[in-house]
């Protein structure tokens, strides 16, 4: 009976934890889009080869450290649990989960055990939302990039733009 019931809390306890690094990424998206839309002002963007690496990279980087928040936070959540008495341990686990690679069959009791496929549930989709969040900045600036590329070209500019015959 105590192991359903922990099992019952778990539950409740993974589905808050998965809510709060939807948070977690939108916290590190909107940095995101606020950097490449000022350096789109600007002009820099989707011009300079080693300025659009950089901007790939920082946004890449920021990605990552919300992926860093969010498995301390499920590892967290199986410290105050009482699943692992070290909180590097809990963060060791927890990257194993987040990351699909999982071993909680080994380590987590089984009241708390089905937290790990909800982690790693979550985690594919926030990998998911970083992958869509990089695809759409280097969208973006190739974009911008074949935009500035066809205003310079006289040959475009006769016909009316690159896709107009």
């Amino acid at each position: 009976m105590i192991n359903q019931l922990n099992s019952f809390s778990a539950i409740p306890n993974g589905v808050v934890n998965s809510f709060s690094t939807v948070i977690i990424q939108a916290l590190a998206l909107m940095p995101i889009i606020y950097f490449v839309r000022y350096e789109l002002r600007r002009g820099r963007a989707g011009v300079r080869f080693w300025k659009d690496v950089g901007i790939i990279a920082g946004a890449t980087l920021v990605a990552l450290a919300a992926h860093v928040v969010a498995i301390a936070t499920w590892a967290l959540v199986f410290s105050v649990c009482g699943e692992f008495s070290h909180l590097s341990a809990a963060v060791y686990h927890s990257g194993m989960n987040y990351t699909t690679l999982g071993d909680s069959d080994r380590v987590m009791s089984p009241s708390w055990r089905v937290l790990a496929p909800l982690e790693a549930a979550n985690g594919m989709l926030m990998f998911g939302v970083s992958t869509t969040m990089l695809f759409a900045v280097i969208q973006r600036l190739i974009q911008t990039r074949l935009r500035e590329s066809s205003s310079d070209d006289p040959r475009l500019q006769s016909r009316g733009g690159p896709y107009q015959h």
